[in-house]
């Protein structure tokens, strides 16, 4: 299973997709100890609908895991299916398109 995460506009009623990722679910409990899973998995629970809503909460969660990496490797899934190592990409590339299109519509599929 994993997380599906988009970035669309509506124009003229059609959605146009100008930014999509996928990562597993194995990296939730990493990305909750980071404060970042509502975020990423949830946004619609905290009310979260344009990518500009969610970068200062990645911006954060990101320095979290860049200060301290043995803090969350330790949430590295056993099988190799969800590593700190591949997380932290994911997280990068997801806020620098939030900063590219703020005002898209966030859209996740899990």
């Amino acid at each position: 299973m994993s997380l599906d995460f988009y970035l669309h506009y509506e124009v003229d009623g059609n959605s146009i997709s100008v930014f999509d990722r996928n990562i597993t679910h194995n990296l939730g409990r990493m990305a909750g100890a980071a404060g970042i899973y509502e975020a990423l998995w949830r946004p619609d629970e905290g009310g979260y609908t344009t990518a500009k809503e969610i970068i200062l909460l990645l911006e954060k969660g990101l320095k979290k895991l860049l200060r301290s990496p043995a803090k969350y490797k330790k949430f590295d899934a056993e099988n190799g299916w969800g590593l700190y190592e591949h997380f932290v990409p994911f997280v990068e590339e997801v806020l620098a398109a939030c900063k590219q299109y703020p005002n898209a519509k966030i859209n996740v599929s899990r």
